[in-house]
């Protein structure tokens, strides 16, 4: 348990305000820092409420482990390369034994020769984290390369940025010796990062698709059904709301738990990136520090 002193220092460093200037910081700036100082980890949290545009955040603007939350820019590639007619969303693709990757998803539990849609691939990708299908989108919008270069056209490289595909980074995981630290790979080396994102970049992206001003409304209204049928189960942002929300989770347990999505609050859709790195302790209590957060972000909004 932390002292009231220790308590106001972190507080203080977490988010630093101009007493020159007199400018203090906002009840929901004082939400963002006392959730960031009190969580057993790295924390970066950006938060914008879109109706009334009231926005604040921590760390928003560093660079975080994105795990599968970098997942979204590839999503998003997709939808406006279908909205060009570049690619077509309901053609079916062969999915080989050399296409499967382990880990999340549930591709790899199919036998070889599934002929899913590519609109099924992106789903997957979305709500089940699917490492086979984020590997078979990526190739589809034209590889890692393509995606940071749209990225950067985009105005988002800043703040985001795709390392690797799966097949690539579990490379490097199982190469690793068994004396290796893999936690400390994950916590510091991003060699060892599937992608780099900051709160602010990937809320932004997130705005974007709530508001249809990133692709056509179509599209922006396809990636939040699939948002919105994220298959991880009550936790982080969702685990104590009784509102909708249409998230995408990153994990690498036990040291990395990341959340950003839209929560639809009686007062109108709450943008939320929140990030988590370097977690020490358990990995559940972590979470649920989320989900309390974000209960107690709904609170003040709703109130």
């Amino acid at each position: 348990m932390k002292s009231a002193f220790a308590l106001v220092v972190s507080v203080l460093l977490l988010a630093p305000f101009d007493f020159a200037q007199g400018t203090q910081p906002t009840a929901l700036h004082n939400l963002l820092t006392n959730t960031a100082s009190q969580f057993p980890g790295k924390a970066g949290i950006w938060v914008k409420h879109l109706t009334s545009g009231e926005t604040a955040g921590v760390r928003d603007g560093e660079m975080f482990n994105s795990a599968s939350v970098i997942k979204i820019p590839v999503l998003v590639l997709a939808f406006q390369m279908a909205d060009k007619g570049a690619i077509n969303l309901d053609e079916r693709s062969i999915i080989r034994k050399e296409d499967v990757r382990g880990g999340s998803g549930i591709f790899r539990h199919h036998d070889a020769g599934l002929q899913p849609t590519f609109r099924d691939v992106l789903l997957q990708m979305v709500i089940t984290s699917d490492n086979t299908a984020t590997d078979l989108a990526i190739a589809k919008v034209g590889g890692v390369a393509r995606v940071n270069a749209w990225l950067k056209a985009s105005g988002y490289a800043e703040g985001q940025r795709l390392t690797q595909t799966i097949g690539e980074l579990f490379a490097k995981y199982n190469a690793l010796k068994p004396s290796d630290d893999r936690d400390a790979r994950t916590n510091s080396d991003k060699a060892y990062w599937l992608g780099e994102i900051s709160p602010h970049g990937i809320g932004l992206m997130i705005e974007g698709i709530e508001t249809r001003s990133i692709a056509s409304k179509t599209a922006c209204d396809d990636m939040l059904r699939m948002m919105r049928a994220q298959q991880a189960g009550a936790r982080r942002l969702n685990h104590f709301l009784t509102v909708p929300v249409a998230h995408k989770t990153g994990d690498f347990p036990p040291v990395l738990a990341n959340d950003v999505g839209v929560i639809y609050a009686r007062s109108g859709p709450i943008v939320v990136s929140f990030l988590g790195n370097a977690i020490t302790g358990n990995y559940g209590e972590a979470e649920d520090r989320i989900g309390r957060f974000a209960q107690q972000l709904v609170e003040y909004f709703d109130r």
